[in-house]
């Protein structure tokens, strides 16, 4: 049933496992988008192989529990950002809670990618940094002219202050 609600929503690729071991398997070989997990399962009540699947960077996780489990594993499962909805499942309660999935995956998204994005910048200044105390120390210069200095080579060369960095470095570290 849900692999019928999924196919409109635009979902690439199902991949449909019957035990917590083999789905665990997979998400070992591969990463996932979404996982939904229609607890109980053969070998697991399911809770476990959500936390599990919740640990990985970006996958978000829908579980589907039995109502009468539905508030302890909801207050569990919640702290981890997994979605939890009651059986019987109700179509527009489970395309709203896989509406909030994509959404959530969608920001985390793009937080990962500015994440990504300043920790270049500050590595950037690290290297620089780094270069302008080579200057400072053996060529004497200032603060301000070191920074000058690496700043009019990223100019004229037509390249970033990075990469000025980065040849001074490699120029005089060894000294």
């Amino acid at each position: 049933m849900i692999s019928e609600l999924l196919n409109p929503a635009y979902v690439c690729q199902i991949i449909a496992v019957k035990t917590c071991g083999e789905a665990r398997r997979l998400l070992l070989e591969r990463d996932f988008d979404l996982v939904i997990i229609d607890a109980p399962l053969k070998d697991e009540t399911g809770e476990s192989l959500a936390l599990h699947a919740a640990s990985r960077e970006m996958t978000q996780v829908i579980l589907i529990v039995r109502r009468e489990f539905f508030e302890a594993v909801s207050a569990v499962c919640e702290k981890e950002g997994i979605l939890t909805i009651e059986k019987p499942v109700n179509r527009y309660i489970f395309m709203s809670a896989l509406s909030l999935a994509r959404s959530v995956y969608n920001r985390m998204k793009k937080i990962q990618t500015e994440n990504a994005q300043l920790r270049k910048r500050i590595e950037d200044i690290r290297i620089v940094d780094r270069a302008k105390c080579i200057l400072i120390s053996l060529m004497s210069m200032s603060e301000k002219e070191a920074h000058r200095y690496i700043e009019k080579q990223a100019m004229d060369m037509r390249i970033t202050k990075r990469a000025v960095a980065e040849r001074i470095l490699k120029t005089y570290e060894d000294l």
